[in-house]
Protein backbone atom coordinates (compact mmCIF):
# COMPACT_ATOMS: atom_id res chain seq x y z
CA UNK A 1 0.00 0.00 0.00
CA UNK A 2 1.13 3.50 -0.88
CA UNK A 3 1.45 5.38 3.14
CA UNK A 4 1.20 8.72 3.00
CA UNK A 5 4.24 9.86 5.85
CA UNK A 6 3.18 12.32 8.63
CA UNK A 7 -0.66 13.17 7.37
CA UNK A 8 -1.42 12.63 11.31
CA UNK A 9 -0.68 13.54 14.72
CA UNK A 10 -0.99 11.09 17.22
CA UNK A 11 -0.92 12.72 20.77
CA UNK A 12 -1.16 10.17 22.94
CA UNK A 13 -0.89 6.00 23.12
CA UNK A 14 -4.49 5.92 24.47
CA UNK A 15 -6.03 8.21 21.85
CA UNK A 16 -8.66 6.88 19.36
CA UNK A 17 -8.37 9.73 17.45
CA UNK A 18 -5.28 11.62 15.30
CA UNK A 19 -5.30 15.41 14.13
CA UNK A 20 -4.69 15.71 10.49
CA UNK A 21 -2.05 17.82 9.59
CA UNK A 22 -3.04 18.69 6.08
CA UNK A 23 -6.36 17.91 4.21
CA UNK A 24 -6.72 14.28 4.11
CA UNK A 25 -8.52 12.79 0.78
CA UNK A 26 -10.82 9.60 0.69
CA UNK A 27 -8.88 6.44 0.30
CA UNK A 28 -5.81 7.74 1.38
CA UNK A 29 -3.66 5.51 3.63
CA UNK A 30 -2.17 7.40 6.81
CA UNK A 31 0.85 6.58 8.54
CA UNK A 32 -1.17 4.66 11.27
CA UNK A 33 -1.88 1.67 8.71
CA UNK A 34 -5.48 3.04 8.23
CA UNK A 35 -7.33 4.11 5.24
CA UNK A 36 -9.43 7.25 5.20
CA UNK A 37 -13.30 6.54 4.38
CA UNK A 38 -13.77 10.03 3.39
CA UNK A 39 -12.22 13.83 3.31
CA UNK A 40 -10.96 15.42 6.09
CA UNK A 41 -9.89 18.66 6.78
CA UNK A 42 -6.78 20.09 7.87
CA UNK A 43 -6.98 20.16 12.06
CA UNK A 44 -9.52 17.89 12.08
CA UNK A 45 -9.98 14.54 13.88
CA UNK A 46 -9.89 11.12 12.08
CA UNK A 47 -10.22 7.99 13.76
CA UNK A 48 -7.76 5.63 14.16
CA UNK A 49 -9.48 2.22 15.32
CA UNK A 50 -13.14 1.85 15.50
CA UNK A 51 -15.17 3.54 17.64
CA UNK A 52 -18.69 1.84 18.84
CA UNK A 53 -21.48 3.93 19.54
CA UNK A 54 -21.76 5.39 23.22
CA UNK A 55 -18.19 4.91 23.83
CA UNK A 56 -15.34 8.11 24.50
CA UNK A 57 -13.73 9.10 22.34
CA UNK A 58 -9.93 10.46 23.45
CA UNK A 59 -7.55 12.94 22.47
CA UNK A 60 -4.34 14.20 24.90
CA UNK A 61 -5.03 10.67 26.69
CA UNK A 62 -8.38 12.78 27.61
CA UNK A 63 -11.93 11.72 27.03
CA UNK A 64 -13.65 14.47 24.77
CA UNK A 65 -17.27 13.06 24.17
CA UNK A 66 -18.57 10.02 23.37
CA UNK A 67 -19.32 8.68 19.80
CA UNK A 68 -23.52 8.88 18.90
CA UNK A 69 -23.05 6.31 16.19
CA UNK A 70 -20.55 3.52 15.32
CA UNK A 71 -17.33 5.65 13.68
CA UNK A 72 -15.26 3.17 11.13
CA UNK A 73 -11.44 3.42 11.51
CA UNK A 74 -10.36 6.34 8.88
CA UNK A 75 -13.80 8.12 9.81
CA UNK A 76 -14.00 11.70 10.32
CA UNK A 77 -14.59 12.07 14.13
CA UNK A 78 -17.21 15.91 13.96
CA UNK A 79 -20.06 17.18 15.09
CA UNK A 80 -22.31 14.22 13.46
CA UNK A 81 -21.04 11.66 15.65
CA UNK A 82 -19.54 13.33 18.23
CA UNK A 83 -20.75 14.98 21.44
CA UNK A 84 -20.75 15.98 24.92
CA UNK A 85 -21.94 13.61 27.51
CA UNK A 86 -22.54 13.52 31.14
CA UNK A 87 -18.89 13.36 32.86
CA UNK A 88 -17.25 12.95 36.47
CA UNK A 89 -13.93 14.21 36.76
CA UNK A 90 -11.95 12.98 39.76
CA UNK A 91 -9.78 15.53 41.31
CA UNK A 92 -7.09 14.46 43.25
CA UNK A 93 -5.63 17.84 45.09
CA UNK A 94 -2.03 18.23 44.80
CA UNK A 95 -0.78 15.04 44.05
CA UNK A 96 1.18 16.31 40.70
CA UNK A 97 2.16 19.98 42.76
CA UNK A 98 5.57 20.84 42.40
CA UNK A 99 7.63 24.35 42.66
CA UNK A 100 8.75 25.88 40.05
CA UNK A 101 12.96 25.54 39.65
CA UNK A 102 13.96 29.00 40.15
CA UNK A 103 17.12 30.02 37.89
CA UNK A 104 19.89 31.52 39.89
CA UNK A 105 19.85 35.24 40.84
CA UNK A 106 22.85 35.61 38.23
CA UNK A 107 21.33 33.61 35.40
CA UNK A 108 18.07 35.10 35.18
CA UNK A 109 16.72 37.19 32.62
CA UNK A 110 16.45 41.10 32.28
CA UNK A 111 14.04 43.43 30.16
CA UNK A 112 14.50 47.44 30.24
CA UNK A 113 10.90 48.69 31.58
CA UNK A 114 9.51 51.39 33.35
CA UNK A 115 10.41 51.58 37.37
CA UNK A 116 7.41 52.67 39.35
CA UNK A 117 7.35 54.07 42.64
CA UNK A 118 5.40 51.22 44.02
CA UNK A 119 8.12 48.77 42.79
CA UNK A 120 6.49 47.48 40.34
CA UNK A 121 7.65 47.55 36.43
CA UNK A 122 5.96 48.70 33.66
CA UNK A 123 6.49 47.65 29.75
CA UNK A 124 4.67 50.57 28.28
CA UNK A 125 4.02 54.34 29.76
CA UNK A 126 0.49 55.80 28.79
CA UNK A 127 -1.41 58.27 30.19
CA UNK A 128 -5.23 57.41 30.32
CA UNK A 129 -8.36 58.97 30.75
CA UNK A 130 -10.91 56.92 32.25
CA UNK A 131 -14.76 57.15 31.89
CA UNK A 132 -16.58 56.44 35.09
CA UNK A 133 -19.78 56.17 32.82
CA UNK A 134 -20.44 55.74 29.59
CA UNK A 135 -21.73 59.18 29.46
CA UNK A 136 -18.35 60.75 30.02
CA UNK A 137 -17.03 58.19 27.45
CA UNK A 138 -17.14 60.46 24.18
CA UNK A 139 -15.25 63.33 26.68
CA UNK A 140 -12.60 60.86 26.82
CA UNK A 141 -12.31 60.14 24.06
CA UNK A 142 -11.96 63.47 22.67
CA UNK A 143 -9.13 64.69 24.88
CA UNK A 144 -7.29 61.23 24.06
CA UNK A 145 -7.43 62.46 20.45
CA UNK A 146 -5.95 65.92 20.99
CA UNK A 147 -2.76 64.48 22.15
CA UNK A 148 -2.91 61.09 19.84
CA UNK A 149 -3.62 62.69 16.80
CA UNK A 150 -2.76 66.59 17.02
CA UNK A 151 0.85 66.54 17.77
CA UNK A 152 -0.13 66.92 21.37
CA UNK A 153 2.79 64.41 22.63
CA UNK A 154 5.94 66.29 20.84
CA UNK A 155 8.96 66.66 22.75
CA UNK A 156 7.52 63.55 24.87
CA UNK A 157 9.19 60.30 23.58
CA UNK A 158 8.74 58.37 26.40
CA UNK A 159 5.32 58.68 26.39
CA UNK A 160 3.51 56.03 24.46
CA UNK A 161 -0.02 57.56 24.49
CA UNK A 162 -2.88 59.07 25.47
CA UNK A 163 -5.45 56.08 25.83
CA UNK A 164 -9.43 56.36 26.37
CA UNK A 165 -10.88 54.05 28.50
CA UNK A 166 -14.49 54.02 27.77
CA UNK A 167 -17.10 51.44 28.54
CA UNK A 168 -20.65 51.09 28.21
CA UNK A 169 -22.08 51.00 31.62
CA UNK A 170 -20.82 52.71 34.83
CA UNK A 171 -24.79 53.64 35.99
CA UNK A 172 -28.30 51.83 36.69
CA UNK A 173 -26.80 49.10 38.46
CA UNK A 174 -26.75 47.31 42.01
CA UNK A 175 -24.05 48.85 43.58
CA UNK A 176 -24.27 45.73 45.78
CA UNK A 177 -24.00 43.27 43.30
CA UNK A 178 -21.07 41.76 41.21
CA UNK A 179 -21.45 43.76 38.21
CA UNK A 180 -20.29 46.57 40.55
CA UNK A 181 -17.51 44.68 42.07
CA UNK A 182 -15.91 44.31 38.78
CA UNK A 183 -16.67 47.53 36.93
CA UNK A 184 -14.74 48.91 40.09
CA UNK A 185 -11.84 46.72 40.95
CA UNK A 186 -11.59 46.98 36.96
CA UNK A 187 -11.46 51.17 36.57
CA UNK A 188 -9.05 51.14 39.68
CA UNK A 189 -6.74 48.18 38.43
CA UNK A 190 -5.95 50.35 34.98
CA UNK A 191 -5.55 53.76 37.46
CA UNK A 192 -3.22 52.09 39.34
CA UNK A 193 -1.49 49.58 36.59
CA UNK A 194 2.06 50.03 36.08
CA UNK A 195 1.89 50.87 32.54
CA UNK A 196 0.08 53.96 32.72
CA UNK A 197 1.97 57.21 34.13
CA UNK A 198 -0.53 59.54 34.62
CA UNK A 199 -4.44 59.00 35.10
CA UNK A 200 -7.11 61.13 34.30
CA UNK A 201 -10.81 59.89 35.42
CA UNK A 202 -14.06 61.46 34.00
CA UNK A 203 -17.96 61.16 35.22
CA UNK A 204 -20.71 62.52 34.14
CA UNK A 205 -21.57 63.75 37.55
CA UNK A 206 -24.39 61.99 38.57
CA UNK A 207 -24.33 58.55 37.71
CA UNK A 208 -24.37 55.31 40.09
CA UNK A 209 -20.45 54.91 39.89
CA UNK A 210 -19.42 57.79 42.03
CA UNK A 211 -15.95 58.48 40.99
CA UNK A 212 -15.29 59.60 44.98
CA UNK A 213 -16.26 56.75 46.50
CA UNK A 214 -14.64 54.21 43.76
CA UNK A 215 -11.23 55.80 44.93
CA UNK A 216 -12.22 55.38 48.56
CA UNK A 217 -13.41 51.82 47.81
CA UNK A 218 -10.28 51.07 46.29
CA UNK A 219 -7.64 53.26 48.16
CA UNK A 220 -6.58 55.31 45.42
CA UNK A 221 -5.50 59.16 46.11
CA UNK A 222 -5.87 61.76 44.08
CA UNK A 223 -2.61 64.11 43.39
CA UNK A 224 -0.21 65.37 40.38
CA UNK A 225 -0.70 62.32 38.03
CA UNK A 226 -3.83 61.07 39.12
CA UNK A 227 -6.78 64.20 39.09
CA UNK A 228 -10.49 63.78 38.65
CA UNK A 229 -13.56 65.67 37.13
CA UNK A 230 -17.18 65.90 36.26
CA UNK A 231 -18.78 67.27 33.00
CA UNK A 232 -21.65 68.33 35.56
CA UNK A 233 -19.62 70.31 37.64
CA UNK A 234 -16.90 71.93 34.99
CA UNK A 235 -19.90 73.15 33.05
CA UNK A 236 -20.61 70.69 30.28
CA UNK A 237 -18.99 68.73 27.48
CA UNK A 238 -16.76 71.55 25.65
CA UNK A 239 -15.47 73.22 28.76
CA UNK A 240 -14.64 70.02 30.17
CA UNK A 241 -12.70 68.73 27.17
CA UNK A 242 -10.67 72.06 27.47
CA UNK A 243 -10.32 71.64 31.09
CA UNK A 244 -9.12 68.09 30.97
CA UNK A 245 -6.69 68.51 27.94
CA UNK A 246 -4.81 71.45 30.25
CA UNK A 247 -4.93 68.83 33.13
CA UNK A 248 -3.12 66.25 30.98
CA UNK A 249 -0.63 68.99 29.64
CA UNK A 250 0.50 69.36 32.51
CA UNK A 251 0.85 65.79 33.63
CA UNK A 252 3.33 65.41 30.16
CA UNK A 253 6.74 66.56 31.81
CA UNK A 254 6.14 64.30 34.96
CA UNK A 255 4.80 61.22 32.93
CA UNK A 256 7.70 61.41 30.04
CA UNK A 257 10.83 61.81 32.44
CA UNK A 258 9.77 57.94 33.03
CA UNK A 259 12.86 56.58 31.32
CA UNK A 260 13.63 52.50 30.20
CA UNK A 261 16.03 50.92 33.11
CA UNK A 262 17.24 47.28 33.33
CA UNK A 263 14.87 45.06 35.42
CA UNK A 264 14.50 41.51 36.15
CA UNK A 265 12.09 39.26 34.19
CA UNK A 266 10.68 38.59 37.91
CA UNK A 267 8.63 41.94 37.41
CA UNK A 268 6.93 40.89 34.64
CA UNK A 269 3.56 39.66 34.65
CA UNK A 270 2.03 37.20 31.76
CA UNK A 271 -1.61 36.68 30.48
CA UNK A 272 -1.94 33.97 28.79
CA UNK A 273 -4.99 34.01 25.98
CA UNK A 274 -6.47 32.23 23.19
CA UNK A 275 -8.97 33.05 20.76
CA UNK A 276 -10.15 31.39 17.45
CA UNK A 277 -8.82 28.42 18.34
CA UNK A 278 -8.33 25.81 15.93
CA UNK A 279 -7.28 22.06 16.08
CA UNK A 280 -3.90 22.78 16.36
CA UNK A 281 -4.66 25.64 19.28
CA UNK A 282 -3.74 22.49 21.60
CA UNK A 283 -0.83 20.90 19.74
CA UNK A 284 0.91 23.90 18.82
CA UNK A 285 1.06 27.57 19.88
CA UNK A 286 -0.84 26.35 23.02
CA UNK A 287 1.98 24.24 24.50
CA UNK A 288 5.04 26.30 23.12
CA UNK A 289 3.57 29.48 24.93
CA UNK A 290 3.34 26.89 27.99
CA UNK A 291 7.13 26.33 27.22
CA UNK A 292 7.74 30.24 27.02
CA UNK A 293 5.44 30.49 30.71
CA UNK A 294 7.88 27.91 32.25
CA UNK A 295 10.52 29.92 31.68
CA UNK A 296 9.14 33.33 32.33
CA UNK A 297 8.32 31.67 36.20
CA UNK A 298 11.46 30.08 36.14
CA UNK A 299 12.58 33.23 36.11
CA UNK A 300 10.95 34.49 38.52
CA UNK A 301 7.71 35.77 36.65
CA UNK A 302 4.08 35.48 36.70
CA UNK A 303 1.68 33.38 34.31
CA UNK A 304 -1.69 34.17 34.65
CA UNK A 305 -4.28 31.56 32.88
CA UNK A 306 -7.71 32.84 32.20
CA UNK A 307 -11.05 31.82 30.90
CA UNK A 308 -12.72 29.44 32.89
CA UNK A 309 -15.46 28.68 30.74
CA UNK A 310 -12.87 27.18 28.58
CA UNK A 311 -11.10 25.13 31.06
CA UNK A 312 -14.10 24.13 32.04
CA UNK A 313 -14.29 19.86 31.86
CA UNK A 314 -10.19 20.33 32.42
CA UNK A 315 -9.71 21.53 35.69
CA UNK A 316 -9.23 18.24 36.81
CA UNK A 317 -5.84 18.80 35.48
CA UNK A 318 -5.55 22.31 37.39
CA UNK A 319 -6.37 20.66 40.70
CA UNK A 320 -3.57 18.20 40.50
CA UNK A 321 -1.44 21.01 40.67
CA UNK A 322 -2.36 23.14 43.21
CA UNK A 323 -0.23 24.37 45.79
CA UNK A 324 -2.51 23.99 48.91
CA UNK A 325 -6.15 21.83 48.83
CA UNK A 326 -7.54 25.70 49.15
CA UNK A 327 -6.35 26.83 46.01
CA UNK A 328 -7.66 23.84 44.22
CA UNK A 329 -10.97 24.48 46.20
CA UNK A 330 -11.69 28.22 45.12
CA UNK A 331 -10.86 26.44 41.54
CA UNK A 332 -13.47 24.45 41.89
CA UNK A 333 -16.08 27.06 43.46
CA UNK A 334 -15.68 29.52 40.45
CA UNK A 335 -16.48 26.61 38.19
CA UNK A 336 -19.44 25.88 40.46
CA UNK A 337 -20.49 29.63 40.22
CA UNK A 338 -19.81 29.50 36.68
CA UNK A 339 -22.60 26.45 36.49
CA UNK A 340 -25.01 28.83 38.54
CA UNK A 341 -24.44 31.67 36.20
CA UNK A 342 -25.12 29.49 33.33
CA UNK A 343 -28.01 27.90 34.52
CA UNK A 344 -29.70 31.26 35.82
CA UNK A 345 -29.13 32.83 32.18
CA UNK A 346 -30.45 29.71 29.98
CA UNK A 347 -26.81 28.99 28.70
CA UNK A 348 -24.81 25.88 28.99
CA UNK A 349 -21.07 25.65 29.26
CA UNK A 350 -20.95 22.36 27.54
CA UNK A 351 -22.24 24.86 24.47
CA UNK A 352 -19.12 26.59 23.96
CA UNK A 353 -17.08 26.13 21.08
CA UNK A 354 -18.13 28.57 18.40
CA UNK A 355 -18.64 28.54 14.56
CA UNK A 356 -14.92 29.11 13.93
CA UNK A 357 -13.61 27.06 16.49
CA UNK A 358 -15.53 24.06 15.04
CA UNK A 359 -14.45 25.03 11.23
CA UNK A 360 -11.10 24.78 12.84
CA UNK A 361 -11.58 20.96 13.95
CA UNK A 362 -12.59 21.72 17.72
CA UNK A 363 -15.96 20.19 18.77
CA UNK A 364 -16.76 19.67 22.35
CA UNK A 365 -15.63 22.25 25.18
CA UNK A 366 -13.86 18.79 26.89
CA UNK A 367 -11.69 19.15 23.77
CA UNK A 368 -11.19 22.99 23.32
CA UNK A 369 -10.44 23.41 27.55
CA UNK A 370 -7.75 20.54 27.38
CA UNK A 371 -6.20 22.50 24.50
CA UNK A 372 -6.93 25.79 26.45
CA UNK A 373 -4.69 24.30 29.55
CA UNK A 374 -1.64 23.77 27.36
CA UNK A 375 -1.05 27.55 27.30
CA UNK A 376 -0.34 27.33 31.36
CA UNK A 377 3.56 25.94 32.92
CA UNK A 378 3.72 22.77 34.11
CA UNK A 379 4.69 24.29 37.80
CA UNK A 380 2.26 24.27 40.64
CA UNK A 381 -0.90 26.87 40.54
CA UNK A 382 -0.10 29.23 43.24
CA UNK A 383 -3.52 31.07 43.66
CA UNK A 384 -6.85 31.49 41.79
CA UNK A 385 -8.45 35.05 41.74
CA UNK A 386 -11.67 36.78 40.53
CA UNK A 387 -12.08 38.66 38.36
CA UNK A 388 -9.87 42.14 38.13
CA UNK A 389 -8.32 41.14 41.48
CA UNK A 390 -5.09 42.50 41.99
CA UNK A 391 -2.27 39.55 41.25
CA UNK A 392 0.09 39.77 44.46
CA UNK A 393 1.98 35.62 44.18
CA UNK A 394 4.49 34.90 41.96
CA UNK A 395 4.20 31.75 39.80
CA UNK A 396 1.61 30.30 37.94
CA UNK A 397 -2.09 31.65 38.60
CA UNK A 398 -5.04 31.78 37.26
CA UNK A 399 -8.06 34.65 37.35
CA UNK A 400 -11.87 33.83 37.04
CA UNK A 401 -12.71 35.43 33.68
CA UNK A 402 -15.70 34.62 30.93
CA UNK A 403 -13.92 33.21 27.65
CA UNK A 404 -15.18 36.27 25.68
CA UNK A 405 -11.41 38.00 25.05
CA UNK A 406 -11.68 41.29 25.56
CA UNK A 407 -13.60 40.95 28.70
CA UNK A 408 -10.92 38.29 29.52
CA UNK A 409 -7.89 40.22 28.81
CA UNK A 410 -9.47 43.62 30.63
CA UNK A 411 -10.02 41.61 33.77
CA UNK A 412 -5.81 39.71 33.61
CA UNK A 413 -4.83 43.79 33.24
CA UNK A 414 -6.89 45.18 35.84
CA UNK A 415 -5.01 42.85 37.60
CA UNK A 416 -1.84 43.95 36.67
CA UNK A 417 -0.69 42.09 33.60
CA UNK A 418 2.04 44.55 31.61
CA UNK A 419 2.15 41.76 28.45
CA UNK A 420 -0.35 39.46 26.90
CA UNK A 421 0.59 36.62 24.78
CA UNK A 422 -2.57 35.44 22.49
CA UNK A 423 -2.71 32.43 20.56
CA UNK A 424 -4.53 32.06 17.74
CA UNK A 425 -5.78 29.47 14.89
CA UNK A 426 -8.22 31.27 13.27
CA UNK A 427 -6.87 34.20 13.25
CA UNK A 428 -8.09 37.02 16.55
CA UNK A 429 -6.53 40.59 15.47
CA UNK A 430 -7.38 42.79 18.52
CA UNK A 431 -4.82 44.98 20.44
CA UNK A 432 -5.03 45.53 24.58
CA UNK A 433 -3.91 48.82 25.51
CA UNK A 434 -2.16 49.69 28.09
CA UNK A 435 -0.37 46.41 27.78
CA UNK A 436 1.00 44.87 23.97
CA UNK A 437 0.25 41.81 22.84
CA UNK A 438 1.94 39.23 21.03
CA UNK A 439 -0.13 37.25 18.42
CA UNK A 440 1.20 33.82 17.97
CA UNK A 441 -0.52 32.12 15.76
CA UNK A 442 -1.33 27.96 15.46
CA UNK A 443 -0.88 27.10 11.92
CA UNK A 444 1.30 28.64 9.06
CA UNK A 445 -1.66 28.93 6.06
CA UNK A 446 -2.89 31.34 8.71
CA UNK A 447 -0.13 33.46 9.46
CA UNK A 448 0.80 33.84 6.13
CA UNK A 449 -2.55 34.62 4.98
CA UNK A 450 -2.80 37.62 7.83
CA UNK A 451 1.48 38.39 7.99
CA UNK A 452 0.24 41.84 9.02
CA UNK A 453 -1.45 40.55 12.65
CA UNK A 454 0.81 37.47 13.96
CA UNK A 455 3.86 38.23 15.44
CA UNK A 456 4.79 34.49 15.60
CA UNK A 457 4.81 31.21 13.86
CA UNK A 458 4.25 28.46 15.91
CA UNK A 459 2.72 26.11 12.41
CA UNK A 460 6.36 24.50 12.26
CA UNK A 461 5.31 22.64 15.03
CA UNK A 462 2.35 20.93 12.99
CA UNK A 463 4.46 20.40 10.00
CA UNK A 464 7.07 18.82 11.86
CA UNK A 465 10.16 21.52 10.83
CA UNK A 466 10.05 23.18 14.58
CA UNK A 467 9.25 21.76 18.27
CA UNK A 468 7.39 22.88 21.02
CA UNK A 469 10.76 23.92 23.26
CA UNK A 470 12.48 25.91 20.39
CA UNK A 471 8.91 27.51 19.27
CA UNK A 472 8.60 28.48 23.18
CA UNK A 473 12.36 30.02 23.53
CA UNK A 474 11.36 32.41 20.63
CA UNK A 475 8.26 33.44 21.85
CA UNK A 476 10.23 33.72 25.39
CA UNK A 477 12.60 36.19 23.28
CA UNK A 478 9.71 38.46 22.11
CA UNK A 479 7.98 38.75 25.31
CA UNK A 480 11.21 40.11 26.64
CA UNK A 481 12.36 42.47 23.17
CA UNK A 482 8.45 43.84 23.37
CA UNK A 483 8.56 44.28 26.65
CA UNK A 484 11.83 46.37 26.63
CA UNK A 485 9.90 48.70 24.28
CA UNK A 486 9.85 46.59 20.73
CA UNK A 487 6.52 47.22 18.96
CA UNK A 488 4.34 43.71 18.63
CA UNK A 489 2.50 44.32 15.18
CA UNK A 490 -1.04 44.97 16.70
CA UNK A 491 0.82 47.82 18.10
CA UNK A 492 2.58 49.30 14.84
CA UNK A 493 -0.91 49.30 13.59
CA UNK A 494 -1.74 51.42 16.32
CA UNK A 495 -4.66 48.69 17.58
CA UNK A 496 -6.13 48.34 21.54
CA UNK A 497 -8.31 51.51 21.79
CA UNK A 498 -11.74 49.54 21.52
CA UNK A 499 -10.97 46.25 23.64
CA UNK A 500 -11.39 47.89 27.28
CA UNK A 501 -14.47 46.01 28.09
CA UNK A 502 -15.14 45.64 31.94
CA UNK A 503 -17.04 42.57 32.60
CA UNK A 504 -20.99 42.72 33.03
CA UNK A 505 -22.91 40.92 35.40
CA UNK A 506 -26.16 41.16 36.16
CA UNK A 507 -29.38 43.48 35.97
CA UNK A 508 -29.19 46.91 34.06
CA UNK A 509 -32.07 48.89 35.29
Amino acid sequence: MDVAVSSIISLHARDNVAVARRPIEPGEWLDSGVRATGQVPRGHKIATVAIPAGTPVRKYGQVIGNATRDIAAGEHVHTDNLEMSDFALTHAFCVEAEPATLLPDAERATFQGFLRPDGRVGTRNYIAVISSVNCSATVCRAVADHFNNKGGLDGHPTIDGVIALTHGGGCAINTLEEGYLYLTRTLAGYAAHPNVGGVLMIGLGCETNQIPLLMQARGLVEGPLLRTMTIQETGGTRRTIEAAIGIVRGMLDDVGSAVRTPQPASALVLALECGGSDGYSGISANPALGHAADLLVRNGGTAVLAETPEIYGAEHLLTRRAATPAVAEKLLERIAWWRDYTVRNKAELNNNPSHGNKTGGLTTILEKSLGAVAKSPQSQLEAVYEYAEPITARGFVFMDTPGYDPVAVTGQVAGGCTIICFTTGRGSTSGFKPAPCIKLATNTPMYQRMADDMDIDCGGIVDGTDSIIAAGERIFAAILAIASGERSLSEQFDYGDNEFVPWQVGAVM
